[in-house]
């Protein structure tokens, strides 16, 4: 499947501030690699293997990273003689990776904006840097297809943060969790990134200072054109050192919903 999938990487991560002073929160390391690597895998599972990455903070190491990706992942020979270099064995992913500056303060409307030019006339994927999901993309796609309007979000119900109480209908306590369950979930949908859009949205999109979830989404909602695809399964963000431990923990226990590809 030919669909490019953009994936905004750019931001500074403040709420991460402990790992993000030295690299870009899509370079946070999980199970010995970024995360932006995890969320490419997961496209890269379903066919969709030609990315668009808006870069911002640190861009530089997101560049390095997959510069020498290639070098990283493979056997080789360096023949001082003859200076040449031979590689063996490489495990590398069958990816094409656009890598776009998209300026430092630029807001993520604004990101979406500078990678216009590189987007053919066809569908494509957009999503978050740092957000993981067993989400079936292929099912996503075909759901924006059917809906046939400009713009398709993944909507999901985010784990809770905090405790639940039960009640009757007294007010009497049944049972009280001062800490939520795994898999608890909040009653409303929010939005999870891992969008499907047309063309169409550009148009919705100012400049460098406009928010993609404020007034383009806001429009496209009165529009008529922003449709949702309910996600039940797993999804979770790494937005704050907490989060970073609980997936590092998944990761390290073989139970990690979002790694839907093999070794």
């Amino acid at each position: 499947m030919n669909m490019k999938t953009v994936i905004l990487a750019g931001g500074f991560g403040t709420r991460l501030s402990e790992l993000t002073d030295i690299r870009p929160k899509p370079m946070v390391d999980l199970g010995g690699k970024p995360i932006l690597w995890h969320i490419m895998k997961i496209y890269s599972y379903y066919g969709f293997n030609d990315f668009i990455i808006c870069l911002g903070y640190k861009g530089y190491m997101i560049k390095e990273y997959f510069n020498n990706y290639f070098l990283h992942n493979s056997d080789l020979t360096i023949d001082f003689n003859n200076n040449d270099i031979n590689f063996h064995d490489s495990k590398v992913e069958p990816w094409k990776i656009t890598l776009v500056d998209t300026g430092l303060k630029t807001m993520t409307g604004g990101r979406i904006k500078r990678i216009e030019k590189y987007i053919d006339d066809e569908s494509f994927m957009l999503t978050y840097g740092d957000g993981l999901s067993n989400l079936n993309l292929n099912k996503l796609v075909n759901f924006h297809k059917k809906k046939n309007k400009y713009a398709t979000l993944t909507a999901v119900k985010p784990i809770s943060r905090f405790g639940a109480i039960e009640m009757d209908n007294g007010n009497n306590i049944l049972q009280f969790e001062e800490k939520p369950k795994f898999g608890q979930e909040n009653k409303s949908y929010i939005n999870g990134g891992f969008f499907v859009l047309e063309k169409d949205i550009f148009d919705y999109i100012e400049g460098d200072s406009t928010y993609w979830e404020r007034e383009p989404l806001e429009n496209l909602a009165k529009d008529n054109q922003l449709s949702a695809y309910k996600h039940d399964g797993f999804w979770k963000p790494m937005d704050m050192l907490k989060d970073k431990k609980e997936l590092e923990e998944m990761w390290t226990s073989g139970n990690s919903p979002w790694k839907v590809w093999k070794d």
